[in-house]
């Protein structure tokens, strides 16, 4: 069913869901006030003489007393309710004088489709789009409702937070990826939920559940102490989850009901020409992923970010349309208007975003400072890259040094003793006479010995500390489910995604409290996404482990912390998991391994202890231009980052790692080669303009078998020379 007919039929599914997750409201308010109505029936029937005697006075105490005690307990779950703050994402709001074309489009959008417009517009550093409530108290003041006239009446009353539009968030990708016409086509069904959320019986549904949502996660958080506050949390919490398992499945179809209407709505507008869009939806995707887990992430890791990632977004879809057959033909597109023109400085919205990002994928400060700095495009290979590469290899020569490794190698000429690529290669090469591969030495200690420098050598202390790769970022799914963890997103998606024969969606109170809802957008599917990054040059081969991205099942309820047994349990299965990583390389291999894993540990360590005990970070010599920036009322910086890219690299990933950041470094001082960056594959190795190849088999080569060879013959055929010291930062 189609037109008006589907669409009607959406919003009564709808608002049936929605009535149906008000009767549980109804069901729990009557069961809190049953209890004071017997109480009131048994002290009526006393004061008129019918309920009269001893056994009707006990009862008419005992019932009183547990009337006050239900009603106190439900005023309290009411309370908590009522105060909590709800989940919303962390975005930049676009204000209307920075984005007049914008708003203008919105609201034409909004007008041809008969709903009201939204109250205002934000970005996010994600490929997806949707419609967020923030008329919380807690959400700050409530965006002004646009009259349609463009006039306000001075001395008006002041709009009401509840009759304010929900907030449209915009994936910023999109803007600078996506033409005009396409981003308008794009946002049409996600601009037509707007005509249900107004609904009041679904707009009231929506508020209840988003309440119990954000009181789960109050009683999630940690810092309680004694056993009656325990007590009175864990009460609360069992009280919350009840209704919240009462309203998952009806609050889940509601919200389908209202992504159907949505959709039946939004096929009068651009309808051919979101079929083209969707496909932009997917390229953008791919772009925006690769970006951030080879481009962005090295800096970060460097205490830099790229202060343009929407503008690396464009280059890197660029240079995947001129490599990749799956992309012919899109980039005839580029001479159409982008849609970051309706944007009046997208450069400094640009940088606003791209510190978000920053935030929400590595967890960095709020702002430039003397450690946390932006980086432009063209300084990243020699800011990032080939810091990056000397940051490494200093590590790796100060982990030769504590484990007694001389500096002077075999191939090094008398009298020099600076880090070399040789002594590297003579360490990992197995003799003859060693041990079989595989075999695992003892690890390295816990305390690094001051190393041994031999005269003359080159400084080797690290320029920065480089922290822990993060855990997995959470696969974003590929449906358009409207129901979010926290119940304060609606997404809307086309008339497919809001089949009924579509999974069910997760339920509420099941969720990551922090804004899980950033995910891709709801016309995204996943397989085509998989099968575009697997065409990408490279994109099996050099992919590192944990790239593919799967999606977490979240925890019905959050976890306790460990107990010193579980905690115990999981050490082991971590030592285990990295034994059977560095069984695959040689002694000498895994005892370099677990050092430098030892050694990076222990940086991370030392730099959450100096950023916790810094009071206040100095401004930068160079801040970032003054803009706009995410408002500081929707941080929570105690979660901080909210979707860690990937998980921590193994130690043969970390020796690899190390190893080839010592051949790049001997490469750029012996053979003339430079640092560059590759829009898809992050950091490489020039020679004359040309990126070095095969490089990553030769150096698994060594590191797994202790093999030197086919390095050695790499080296050779580009005049590398090993025996040669290399400069450390």
């Amino acid at each position: 069913m189609t037109g008006t007919g589907g669409e009607e039929m959406g919003v009564q599914a709808a608002r049936s869901r929605a009535l149906a997750v008000l009767r549980v409201r109804s069901r729990a308010l009557a069961v809190a006030l049953l209890p004071a109505a017997a109480a009131v029936i048994l002290v009526a029937g006393g004061a008129t003489g019918h309920l009269t005697g001893g056994v009707w006075d006990a009862l008419r105490w005992v019932v009183s007393g547990l009337a006050l005690l239900v009603l106190a307990a439900a005023g309290a779950v009411a309370l908590v309710v009522a105060r909590a703050r709800p989940a919303v994402t962390p975005t930049v709001t676009v204000d209307e004088e920075s984005a007049p074309d914008l708003y203008g489009m919105v609201r034409d959008l909004a007008d041809r489709l008969d709903v009201p417009a939204p109250s205002a517009i934000a970005l996010t550093p994600d490929c997806d789009s949707w419609l967020e409530d923030r008329t919380h108290p807690a959400h700050g003041r409530p965006p002004p409702a646009p009259e349609p006239d463009g006039a306000t009446l001075p001395g008006g009353p002041a709009p009401r937070r509840g009759d304010a539009a929900p907030v449209l968030v915009i994936g910023s990708p999109f803007l600078w990826w996506m033409r005009v016409g396409e981003l308008r086509a794009v946002l049409a069904p996600v601009v037509a939920g707007t005509g249900p959320s107004a609904h009041p019986d679904i707009a009231a549904a929506r508020r209840f559940i988003r309440g119990l949502d954000a009181a789960a996660a109050v009683v999630s958080a940690g810092g309680r102490r004694g056993p009656l506050s325990r007590a009175a949390y864990g009460g609360l919490g069992r009280v919350v989850r009840l209704l919240l398992r009462g309203c998952r499945v009806h609050a889940a179809e509601m919200e389908r009901g209202v992504a159907w209407a949505a959709a039946e709505r939004a096929q009068a507008v651009d309808y051919g020409v979101r079929i083209v869009a969707q496909e932009q939806v997917g390229l953008a995707y791919a772009g925006w992923d690769r970006l951030l887990t080879r481009v962005a992430l090295p800096a970060w890791r460097m205490g830099r970010w790229p202060a343009r990632l929407d503008v690396g977004v464009v280059a890197a879809l660029t240079e995947l349309s001129r490599r990749d057959r799956l992309a012919e033909g899109f980039a005839s597109r580029l001479g159409e208007r982008p849609a970051c023109d309706l944007l009046e400085e997208p450069g400094a919205m640009d940088e606003a975003v791209s510190l978000l990002a920053a935030r929400l994928f590595h967890g960095g400060p709020s702002g430039a400072s003397p450690d946390w700095s932006p980086v432009g495009w063209d300084d990243y290979p020699e800011e990032v890259v080939d810091r990056t590469w000397r940051t490494d290899a200093a590590r790796l020569h100060r982990v030769l040094d504590a484990l007694g490794v001389r500096r002077a190698a075999g191939h090094t000429a008398p009298g020099t003793g600076g880090p070399t690529l040789a002594r590297v290669l003579d360490h990992l090469t197995t003799p003859a006479d060693e041990a079989s591969p595989g075999a695992l030495p003892t690890p390295a200690p816990a305390t690094d010995p001051a190393p041994a420098t031999a005269p003359g050598a080159a400084p080797t202390r690290a320029h920065a500390a480089e922290p822990a790769e993060p855990a997995r970022r959470a696969e974003p799914p590929g449906s358009a489910e409207p129901a979010g963890g926290d119940g304060s997103v609606t997404r809307t998606g086309s008339p497919a995604d809001a089949a009924p024969h579509r999974p069910p969606a997760p339920a509420y109170g099941d969720h990551d409290t922090h804004g899980g809802h950033l995910a891709t957008h709801p016309h995204v599917t996943q397989p085509d996404a998989a099968h575009l990054e697997a065409d990408l040059p490279g994109g099996d081969s050099d992919d590192p482990p944990g790239h593919r991205r799967a999606t977490p099942a979240a925890p019905a309820t959050p976890a306790a912390a460990p107990t010193p047994a579980t905690a115990a349990a999981v050490d082991e299965a971590d030592d285990e998991a990295d034994d059977d990583d560095l069984a695959g390389t040689t002694a000498r291999g895994a005892a370099l391994a677990a050092g430098l894993s030892a050694q990076l540990a222990r940086e991370e360590a030392e730099a959450s202890v100096t950023g916790a005990g810094a009071p206040d970070a100095p401004p930068a010599a160079a801040a970032p231009t003054a803009g706009p920036a995410p408002d500081p009322a929707l941080w929570d910086d105690r979660a901080l980052p909210l979707l860690p890219l990937q998980p921590p690299r193994t130690g043969r990933e970390i020796l690899t790692a190390h190893v080839t950041a010592m051949v790049c470094c001997a490469a750029m001082d012996t053979a003339g080669a430079v640092p560059g960056l590759d829009w898809l594959d992050g950091p490489s190795l020039l020679f004359d303009g040309v990126r070095a190849a095969d490089l990553a088999p030769s150096v698994l080569t060594l590191v797994e078998t202790g093999d030197p060879g086919p390095l050695r013959t790499w080296m050779t055929e580009l005049g590398i020379r090993p025996e040669k010291p290399v400069r450390l930062v």
